[in-house]
Order: C-alpha cells, then structure tokens, then sequence
C-alpha cells in the first residue's frame, strides 16, 4: 500500500485487481475542497490508457513488478526465446506479450522484461536500434511526389520510410516506439 501523495511515473498499482502503470500525475488543488491527484494510468497489459483521479492521501495497493535484462535468443516458430543475462535461464514468451517489438528484435539484442509473479508482462526496448535495409527502390533525384522519402524493408521484415539517398545493403536508426527512421549510421 502507498499514499497516493508518493506516487512516481512508472510506478504499477493494482487497481480492482488490473495492473496499471503510472505515465503521469500531477497534485492539484482547487479553489475550494481537498486536494486531488490527477493521474494518466496505462493498463499493462492492453495498453489503454485512462485518466483517474485520487483524493490527497488515499491508499493504493503497489503490485511487485520485477524488471530484469534479458538477451534475445531466437524465434522457434510458437514462441520467442529470452534468456536472463545474470542467470542464464531461458523463458519463451508468446507472441502476444512481445507485441510490435517482434519488428525491432535480432539475435543476441538487450531487453528489459517486466515480470509479475512469474509471468511475464511486457519487454522494453531500447529507443532506437540498428537494422540493414535489405530492399528499397532506387530513389530518383527528381522524384519529390512523395515528400523526399520512400519504402524500405529492413533486416527484420518492418517496412519504414526512408530519404531517397538510402540503398538497400546500408544499416539505418529506428525509432522503436512508432517506427520511424532517424538517419544512418
């Protein structure tokens, strides 16, 4: 249990028995009456995103939610294989709790998996990655009906958007969160 007065961005409560994690709060007090908390709560494991609203010092429950560094190891088909950098166990996660990171993984890559009463909940990626651009069109000089940019498939089969002066065969920056190229590297 904690005050809602100590709550902190990335803090996870358990709420009617849901997980929630903190993405933002703020104290507010009113011209009149007590003072409130106003918090952006993100469900761990949709993703939906709520604003709730707490009264000054009400108890929340605090869910223990163990982060560790995991290396990816490879895909087997059903599952995705991790295996924990300080004891070398393996876990396999299913594709649903990898979700769109699926895009941005290659062999022997650093994750930050979230686990909760030994279930895994969700991996953390870093904010950019390094990936091969294994096919694009050759971008024409001229060509500026598309805004400067075009489509590219890289190492791991996400498709992004690049400058035309990209070719296949160069490694590239993206941006893990929405996918978006951030130069060369």
């Amino acid at each position: 249990m904690v005050s809602t007065n100590d709550l902190k961005n990335g803090m996870v409560l358990d709420l009617d028995g849901q997980l929630w994690s903190v993405i933002w709060f703020q104290h507010h007090k009113p011209g009149k009456g007590n003072t409130v908390v106003r918090t952006k709560l993100k469900h761990v494991l949709t993703g939906k995103v709520v604003d709730r609203t707490f009264n000054s010092d009400t108890k929340v429950d605090t869910a223990q939610v163990d982060r560790r560094e995991f290396q990816y190891l490879y895909n087997d088909g059903e599952s995705y294989v991790f295996m924990d950098t300080s004891t070398y166990d393996q876990i396999n996660l299913a594709e649903d709790v990898v979700g769109d990171g699926k895009n941005y993984l290659l062999e022997n890559a650093n994750v930050t998996i979230a686990i909760h009463d030994g279930t895994p909940l969700y991996i953390d990626l870093p904010a950019s990655v390094e990936l091969v651009v294994t096919y694009t069109e050759p971008g024409l000089q001229g060509d500026r009906s598309t805004g400067g940019t075009k489509p590219a498939t890289v190492e791991t089969g996400l498709q992004i958007q690049v400058p035309l002066f990209i070719t296949t065969g160069e490694t590239v920056k993206v941006d893990t969160r929405d996918g978006s190229y951030l130069g060369r590297v």
